[in-house]
């Protein structure tokens, strides 16, 4: 029997293919030079700290599905929990209303928490039967009217402290740095509670599952204002870097501006964007080093053969479950930090604007795009997804504005395609997404 040698078995991958990455991340470079060239440079570097943002969350998602192939379209609800851990960490605590009833809240919370426990002890340690459902169902309805008794009041009390500006317990008072790590903290620990009773479902129960879970979550942060003022939103979350106004009271930032032609107002905005992109891009880079480091360590291809059959890794002596829940559990902490960032950089939490389309939707789309199982296809797609996403509809406006000055006035067709542009985001992410899967099921960079 003949062997073949060592280097017949190990080919290298042809040119073209080792080159398409490079090739791909250029062209999308090229794309926002020539953003900035053409639209300015300010919108420009807010398309690229948005975008680096939207990668953090692809990573994440690619992550779940990409890895282990967990189908979670419950993706608004942990960057809305990341946003609530941005709030929570670094907004100045509200000490009329902690005097209010913020010691009572504290302590309905830690009733609703041994609620719980004491269900699942019961759960854990009756023999099954009639008795053991009573039991539970006992506990469980006395613990919440207890919960209830205790929170309640104490609830009114903050919402009712100078309601129109505060009427919230506040956070903590810390670097907002500090929330970016904690938002990671708060999704994954949703995760874990999440995965503890979903992870064991088919993987279209898993989404309904995970998607009504979001809808859950966002509907405590609109409703709970004691928490983060519900859908009168917070506003002055703390930034990392100076703010604009500080930089334009500067007199050296002043002169130095002035040295490159630029005006204090357009130098500040240009300087804060340029340092919330390197903030970002470092958070991106290390998260993408170690997600590479993951996918290439023994347990990145046990959880990549869990992926493919969950049946042969069992045999092999595989725990899927915990698998699964830590998988899941590492994409919603990603998650969860790219909603702190987004939080950071908008400078306010607001609860109404976490939607499946933009933060469930979109970011789907970026990782089919990209490439599902390949971090940096994934990296690639929340850049050009969003890139899309934003300059889609000015273009619309100015090829229709075009299209229209050159119709006879009062047509049909000039009052349709006005009202036409509003729905060129919707209409090109079909398309790209039909031609990505046409073409390229596997997405433009795919899974080696």
């Amino acid at each position: 029997m003949t062997t073949l040698p060592d280097t017949a078995l190990a080919r290298p991958r042809p040119a073209s293919t080792a080159l398409r990455p490079v090739l791909l991340y250029l062209a999308m470079a090229v794309l926002l030079v020539g953003t900035g060239v053409l639209m300015g440079w300010n919108y420009a570097l807010t398309v690229i700290n948005m975008g680096l943002i939207s990668a953090i969350m692809a990573l994440g998602v690619n992550l779940q599905w990409g890895f282990a192939g967990l189908f979670n379209i419950g993706i608004m609800g942990f960057l809305a929990l990341g946003g609530l851990g941005a709030v929570l960490v670094s907004m100045p605590p509200v000490a009329d209303a902690w005097a209010a009833g913020g010691l009572r809240t504290l302590a309905g919370l830690a009733l609703g928490v041994l609620t719980v426990v004491a269900v699942v002890a019961v759960r854990g340690r009756m023999a099954s039967g009639r008795a053991k459902t009573l039991a539970m169902i006992a506990v469980g309805v006395v613990g919440y009217l207890v919960t209830r008794a205790v929170l309640d009041p104490g609830v009114a009390a903050i919402e009712a402290v100078n309601s129109a500006s505060t009427g919230y317990l506040g956070g903590m008072g810390l670097p907002v740095l500090l929330s970016w790590p904690v938002g990671g903290l708060l999704a994954a620990g949703a995760a874990w509670i999440i995965g503890k009773t979903a992870l064991g479902l088919r993987s279209d129960y898993l989404a309904i599952a995970t998607l009504g879970i979001a809808e859950i979550i966002l509907a405590v942060l609109k409703n709970e204002d004691w928490l983060a003022r519900g859908v009168k939103n917070v506003i002055g979350v703390p930034s990392p870097v100076p703010q604009e106004i500080v930089l334009q009271r500067d007199p050296a930032f002043v002169a130095r501006a002035a040295e490159f032609g630029l005006d204090p107002v357009s130098a500040s905005t240009l300087w804060v964007k340029l340092l919330y992109l390197g903030l970002f891009a470092v958070v991106l880079l290390v998260l993408l080093t170690l997600a590479q480091l993951a996918l290439k360590s023994p347990w990145g291809r046990m959880m990549r053969a869990i992926r493919d059959n969950e049946d042969a890794a069992e045999a092999m002596g595989k725990d899927v479950t915990r698998r699964h829940l830590q998988i899941f559990i590492l994409g919603s902490a990603i998650c969860g930090v790219a909603g702190a960032m987004m939080v950071t950089l908008d400078g306010q939490l607001t609860p109404g604007s976490y939607t499946p389309l933009r933060y469930t939707f979109l970011i789907w789309v970026m990782v089919i795009v990209g490439g599902s199982g390949n971090n940096w296809g994934a990296v690639l797609g929340g850049f050009l997804i969003w890139w899309l996403w934003v300059i889609v509809e000015p273009l619309g406006n100015w090829l229709f504005g075009h299209i229209i000055s050159v119709l006879p006035p009062g047509s049909g067709l000039a009052a349709h395609l006005h009202d036409a542009s509003a729905h060129m985001r919707l209409l090109t992410m079909g398309v790209v997404l039909l031609l990505v899967l046409r073409f390229s099921p596997r997405g433009l960079l795919p899974e080696r």
